[in-house]
């Protein structure tokens, strides 16, 4: 269970326990393993720039 953060905009958090609905990721998917189109929905950025908090 890890919480990370968008380095960019430092607004998007994603929580891998808890995944996230509305974006289509279920719970104990990491950030890298995102779909590599994948971007913050916040700002843009890809998904290499979510960083563990």
């Amino acid at each position: 269970m890890t919480e990370y953060r968008c380095n960019v905009c430092n607004v998007f958090e994603y929580d891998d326990a808890e995944g996230n609905t509305e974006l289509g990721i279920v719970p104990g998917t990491k950030p890298e393993d995102f779909p590599d189109d994948w971007k913050c929905p916040i700002c843009g950025a890809d998904k290499t720039h979510q960083m563990p908090v």
